[in-house]
């Protein structure tokens, strides 16, 4: 078994989101399915790789792209059709997702 990941990276524009708890799952590819539920992430801006918090991983969960509801979208804090057109940028044309659920931890202060 691979190693479980310490660290997860977000866009900028969701860190707000993440901070104030609007923000609680998080949907991935196939190479980011090894998280862990229980175990603790360090998070970072994947622009510059500015740290911002900790995560507690609660679930991992598979999900198919057409299976993706109102329930995830607002759980993204958007629309069903902003989260389908943010996971189609970033992965496009993928079938096979993974729904990761977490509760901040702690921020961390620069």
């Amino acid at each position: 078994m691979k190693n479980a990941p310490t660290v997860m990276t977000f866009f900028e524009r969701f860190e707000a989101d993440i901070l104030s708890g609007k923000k609680t799952i998080t949907i991935r590819d196939e190479s980011e399915r090894d998280y862990v539920p229980g175990s603790r992430v360090d998070v970072s801006t994947f622009e510059d790789g500015r740290g911002f918090c900790q995560l507690d991983i609660i679930s991992v969960e598979p999900i198919l792209f057409d299976d993706l509801s109102l329930f995830h979208a607002e759980q993204e804090n958007m629309t069903l059709a902003q989260l389908k057109a943010v996971i189609q940028e970033i992965y496009p044309g993928i079938e096979q997702l993974y729904v990761v659920s977490y509760k901040l931890a702690q921020r961390i202060s620069l």
